[in-house]
């Protein structure tokens, strides 16, 4: 007799940023908890704005106006709304209203909301009635405090009618404003990715590990990844190349890379970076498989949790992350056991834990080892969205999934191998 699905019959309308393969953290949550609720049973539905005038490429900085047009990526059906302007990260989407409305009369059982995101969250604010809401709020407004300020009263407002609020980390909830204001319906779902890409490199990601080893030529490789914005510590990161041996591969796009390149020229670096750009996934695999160590030295709260950091731990590589205050980043990559962990903003101290891993090679195999146990353990996909189910069935009163319906890994991906 067959076991039951997990989600069986439950309708979810996920409401996002934008969806892949647009880049971004928050992207790649969406798609990722889209699937893996499909997987375990649930219908899903994603809408959200289309980051591209012709479908093509990876970058949401608005190009001008793009259509609206819908897909399918896998069995998750993808509606993606046109922009027809973007004010101060505000979307104006025209055709909202209405797949909206129709997505609403299809019926939905949950309406998953991701935030940062005005444009969704001041639609939702003006409907009368909605299904039951949960919103994941993957950080608090940092850097545009007017517009925050402004924007707050909204927010809040959505967050009193959610059921359920659900926090990245539980370590996020203390610094935040707005999770304290609604303690009593914060929930943490930790993000989770689909971890075989690392536990298991396909042939074009061993062959990109060749050519990242080879670009190194014996000397450290050291590796960051995420857009080159204010938040992710850039400069630190050259500042901290200057006083240690070895390359960083700089991989991502953004506002901040001719400032950075300058940066590192300045600082007499420029012969050590490789400015990566995007890579495509195995190319990236196969990065974090060649690399010394991780470097993520983001230095403000916008960095909630990280899920590059996640990426490389799959992979078995040690992390130097930085402790910022009521962040998830310290807590994803825990200090002297997955990696090290440093002050923010510290490029001496980013140095200093970077060449412990070069002197001690036994310390950095220990902490690649229980970086990689602690990804499967905590940070597969199929545990988030196994737990995202609970999170629904509890707050609307249904019975919870047994363990018996979640998915279960094979032996070999959760042993792995580098």
């Amino acid at each position: 007799m067959s076991v039951p699905l997990a989600g069986a019959g439950l309708r979810v309308l996920h409401l996002g940023k934008f969806y892949p393969p647009a880049s971004g953290g928050m992207e790649a949550h969406v798609q990722t908890l889209a699937r893996a609720q499909a997987e375990l049973g649930a219908q899903v539905e994603v809408v959200c704005a289309n980051h591209s005038v012709d479908g093509a490429g990876t970058s949401h900085e608005f190009h001008g106006k793009s259509p609206t047009r819908e897909d399918w990526d896998g069995p998750v059906r993808v509606v993606r709304l046109g922009r027809a302007a973007s004010v101060a990260r505000m979307d104006v989407m025209p055709d909202l209203p209405r797949v909206l409305r129709r997505a609403l009369a299809r019926g939905v059982d949950v309406l998953h909301l991701h935030t940062p995101n005005p444009s969704m969250l001041l639609a939702l604010d003006v409907v009368p009635r909605l299904p039951p809401v949960f919103v994941t709020h993957h950080s608090d407004v940092i850097r545009q405090r007017v517009a925050g300020a402004l924007f707050r009263p909204f927010e809040a407002l959505l967050y009193a009618r959610a059921l359920r609020v659900l926090a990245t980390s539980e370590a996020y909830v203390p610094g935040s404003p707005l999770l304290r204001a609604f303690r009593s319906k914060v929930r943490a779902l930790p993000l989770g990715i689909d971890l075989s890409p690392y536990l298991q490199p396909s042939p074009e990601a061993l062959r990109a590990e060749a050519h990242w080893r080879a670009e190194a030529a014996g000397a450290p490789l050291w590796l960051m990844v995420g857009r080159l914005v204010y938040y992710k510590g850039l400069f630190t990161a050259l500042e901290a190349l200057a006083r240690v041996p070895g390359r960083l591969v700089v991989v991502g796009q953004g506002p901040l890379e001719a400032q950075g390149r300058e940066r590192a020229r300045a600082l007499g670096v420029e012969g050590r970076v490789t400015w990566a750009g995007y890579l495509p996934p195995d190319a990236l695999a196969g990065a974090y498989r060649a690399a010394t160590a991780l470097w993520f030295p983001s230095n403000a709260r916008s960095e909630a949790y990280g899920l590059s950091q996640v990426e490389a731990m799959a992979s078995g590589l040690p992390v130097l992350n930085t402790a910022i205050p009521h962040s998830g980043v310290p807590w994803v990559s825990r200090h002297e056991e997955t990696g090290l962990t440093v002050p923010v903003g510290d490029a001496a101290a980013l140095a200093v834990a970077a060449r412990r891993l070069v002197d001690e090679p036994a310390l950095a195999k220990r902490l690649g080892q229980m970086a990689r146990e602690r990804a499967v353990a905590e940070f597969r996909h199929e545990v988030m969205a196994a737990r995202s189910l609970t999170l629904y069935a509890e707050a609307l009163g249904r019975p919870v999934p047994t363990a018996d319906s979640a998915p279960q890994v094979a032996p070999r991906a959760a042993a792995g191998g580098v």
